[in-house]
């Protein structure tokens, strides 16, 4: 081949390829954007901190939020305090180093939370207190919770409507001081039982700073302070048992018989009532709860519990959900109330509540799938 045709091919084949070059690519071929893996730091979205795992209730909360944050793409950590507030803290670091975006958290002691909330508002985290409010500070985003006053004057409206008669003996059981919710189920349950403690159809057998208050219609924090420092549980079993023990002792024959007993909530309740069920001068009791624990449901099946308040997890968890969601695209959750805890008030939408006794407890609890049939022997 010539050099002259030999220059003529070499230029062709340049064109061809050129040509090739500017040509677009088929869809199909088109090279995939890159995204940027998330920073090791970035890829736990939601952090919550929960109070103890000793009982149920909050086993409970963790199984529902591990399986509604994965459900909902999210990744999830769910740290115990274990009813330590420096532990409580420490979670709340771990979790803000690990990158959250979120923080649910459940307070072991109200006061006490407001450092680990304050440390998460400076690193830029919504901080959502679930359940129990965070007090005494500004750093609360939001307060998702039922209605706790509602569900103390559900409790003594049971009372109440079993009771006939005057001289119903009362006795008066309440949770830890450290919790603010105490102070509401408490506040509920007065604003139901004080009338029906001046008209008489109940005496207080427990608490001598319940007698000295029973005239007043409404109750100073203090006031119910002063109460509560003498009928608290701390929401322990062995405390609220050891109690109510010591309560029967210090009274006579004529101040038990038929007792009318409210009691804080389920794991307390089974606890006060084995204490009063082993007397035997007590006739009968009628005693509350709340959290429709699988035990308690099953004492309740047994007669061994009167009712108890159905606090549906399941939607609360999802309301905090929501709220988280809402935070992480950049929106703000719903609100209904506001919650002062002494600081400011803290955006709120409360959960409702049921009452549950043997007469609705399958339609409530079983029927609707919160509990299944299977965990309980002898169902009406």
């Amino acid at each position: 081949m010539s050099r002259k045709y030999f220059g003529l091919l070499i230029l062709l084949i340049t064109l061809v390829l050129a040509l090739t070059a500017c040509q677009p690519k088929a869809p199909e071929e088109a090279a995939a954007p890159e995204v940027a893996a998330p920073a090791e730091g970035e890829k736990l979205a939601v952090g919550i901190v929960l109070p103890t795992r000793e009982e149920p209730r909050w086993i409970q909360d963790e199984g529902r939020f591990q399986d509604a944050l994965t459900a909902a793409g999210y990744e999830v950590e769910i740290l115990f305090s274990q009813g330590d507030s420096a532990k409580e803290k420490a979670n709340v670091e771990d979790l803000i180093t690990k990158g959250i975006k979120v923080l649910i958290i459940c307070p072991h002691d109200g006061t006490a939370a407001a450092a680990a909330a304050e440390a998460a508002r400076d690193a830029g985290v919504k901080v959502v207190s679930y359940d129990r409010l965070i007090r005494d500070t500004d750093a609360v985003d939001y307060y998702v919770t039922f209605d706790s006053i509602a569900v103390g004057a559900a409790q003594a409206q049971y009372l109440v409507d079993k009771a006939s008669g005057t001289g119903n003996p009362l006795y008066l059981y309440a949770g830890a001081a450290t919790d603010n919710n105490a102070f509401l189920f408490f506040e509920g349950a007065w604003n139901v039982l004080q009338p029906k403690i001046v008209d008489g159809t109940f005496v207080v057998k427990n608490s001598s700073e319940a007698i000295a208050l029973q005239d007043k219609a409404t109750l100073t924090r203090d006031e119910m302070g002063q109460i509560i420092g003498q009928i608290t549980t701390n929401w322990d079993f062995n405390t609220a048992k050891n109690l109510a023990e010591a309560n029967l002792t210090a009274t006579t024959v004529e101040d038990k018989g038929d007792v009318f007993i409210l009691a804080p909530n389920d794991g307390t309740a089974r606890a006060i009532a084995d204490a009063f069920g082993a007397d035997a001068d007590v006739s009968s009791y009628v005693v509350t709860g709340q959290d429709a624990e699988i035990a308690s449901v099953q004492y309740i099946i047994d007669g061994k519990q009167s009712m108890t308040v159905l606090k549906d997890v399941r939607t609360l968890v999802g309301d905090a959900i929501a709220a988280a969601v809402a935070y992480l695209e950049g929106g703000v959750p719903e609100q209904t109330h506001t919650y002062n805890n002494g600081v400011i008030d803290v955006p709120a939408k409360p959960s409702v509540v049921i009452s549950v006794d043997i007469e609705n407890l399958v339609e409530a609890i079983i029927d609707s799938g919160y509990w299944d049939a299977s965990e309980f022997t002898g169902l009406p």
